[in-house]
């Protein structure tokens, strides 16, 4: 009887299935996926991209200080178009 309840509660979710006895092992031994861990250097890309944002940032504080953005104006749509007219000038 005991049995019939056990398979019934871990089918329905309400119990949790016990895990082997080696299982903890097995988490210890995988490696981490966040980034805090693995540390990489950007690419030159991601440098220039950066360098880009920076610039357009200086652009639109300067802007909206001196009240020349466009009523409505938001920083995602000035960012991509700053960037496209940098990315522009690069070439």
């Amino acid at each position: 009887m005991y049995k019939v309840i056990f398979a019934t509660l871990l089918a329905a979710g309400l119990l949790a299935a016990p895990l082997p006895h080696n299982s903890s092992a097995a988490f210890a031994q995988q490696p981490s996926v966040s980034g805090k861990t693995a540390k990489t250097n950007p690419s030159a890309g991601q440098l220039a991209a950066r360098e880009r944002q920076k610039k357009c940032a200086a652009e639109w504080k300067e802007a909206n200080a001196a009240g020349k953005t466009e009523k409505g104006a938001t920083w995602p749509k000035f960012w991509s178009d700053c960037n496209k007219r940098l990315k522009a000038a690069a070439k």
